[in-house]
């Protein structure tokens, strides 16, 4: 998978942090408890995937399939099979956050 500009994990990490941490006081301001919802934010290293699987699927042209994949008379073993794809191909491309693609491909079969 490679990116039209290449970015580090660390810069990529940051930019995840920050992101992290708006939501976090957008919410706050909002007067939601933070103790209700941040265990449930994605990790650090998980929101790196989430940016990375957008933009895959950016670069490989696959919103086509993934409406197909994410529409509800395709059944749940298309849409499996069609994120299974896209975060296997980031977690070779990027072995560091492997265990956060994993993470969250347990949470797609559980789904």
């Amino acid at each position: 998978m490679a990116d039209p500009v290449p970015t580090s994990i660390e810069v990529l990490r940051q930019q995840a942090r920050d992101e992290l941490s708006a939501i976090i006081e957008h919410r706050c301001r909002a007067g939601e408890d933070p103790w209700q919802f941040i265990p449930e934010l994605p990790s650090v290293d998980e929101q790196v995937v989430i940016a990375l699987r957008l933009t895959a699927i950016d670069a490989f042209d696959l919103a086509e399939e993934q409406s197909r994949a994410h529409h509800p008379a395709a059944g749940r073993e298309t849409f499996a099979r069609f994120e299974y794809s896209v975060l296997r191909r980031i977690a070779l491309e990027h072995p560091e956050l492997s265990e956060a693609v994993w993470g969250m491909l347990d949470r797609v079969e559980r789904a």
